[in-house]
């Protein structure tokens, strides 16, 4: 149980740095929350800071799911009668709610899309690519970030129950179903993190990128 608890709290601390807050405040002089949409996210960043803050933002906020899912994996490999995919579990939901809510800036971080990015990517990469395309498409198509997001994270938990390959753990005996309830309290953190955005869809009014920008 410690063990648990342990890589809950490091996968919780890494999802707490929030990169956006950070890299503006260097590059730009201020904290990205006052400014735009108020989120400190990718999205927040493009708009208000710019292209090359925005795209720094987006890989090291990836790179926080990979490296706590990569931790999660190692100690299980380590430590024996551990569940491995419990484990991979904690560290992937502990991640994205730091992300969300970080300790180190008053509980007030991001949206956490792209950190579940890197968790879906290391958690099983096809469909962490698929949920990518099928995203990136819909923002494509409808210029809204927050809809190609939602989009997304509604349909990962759809596909661990047809997937039953190329799952990063995945002890033997079991299949993609292990990972139904992990994916669907992932969806529901991204779903309620755009729960704002959701309204403004749904009336029409929400926020869409230019391309030409």
């Amino acid at each position: 149980m410690a063990t648990y608890i342990i890589i809950a709290i490091i996968a919780y601390l890494i999802g707490s740095v929030n990169f956006s807050i950070i890299i503006s405040k260097k590059m730009a002089g201020f904290d990205v929350r006052e400014k735009g949409s108020g989120n400190a996210g990718t999205t927040n960043m493009l708009r208000s800071v710019g292209k090359k803050a925005a795209a720094i933002t987006l890989i090291c906020d990836v790179l926080k799911g990979v490296v706590s899912i990569l931790i999660a994996i190692i100690i299980g490999n380590i430590i024996k009668n551990l569940d491995k995919e419990l484990l991979l579990q904690i560290a992937g939901i502990a991640v994205v709610i730091g992300h969300t809510f970080p300790i180190f800036f008053g509980f007030k971080g991001g949206k956490g899309v792209a950190t579940s990015l890197g968790v879906l990517l290391m958690s099983n990469w096809q469909i962490g690519l698929i949920c990518l395309v099928f995203g990136v498409v819909l923002i494509a198509l409808t210029r809204m970030v927050s809809l190609g997001s939602c989009g997304a994270a509604i349909l990962f938990p759809v596909l661990t129950l047809f997937i039953n390959q190329h799952y990063t753990v995945l002890t033997e005996g079991k299949n993609g179903n292990v990972y139904f309830i992990y994916s669907v309290i992932l969806a529901v953190i991204v779903l309620y993190n755009h729960r704002t955005n959701i309204k403004r869809i749904l009336s029409g009014t929400e926020n869409k990128l230019s391309f030409k920008k």
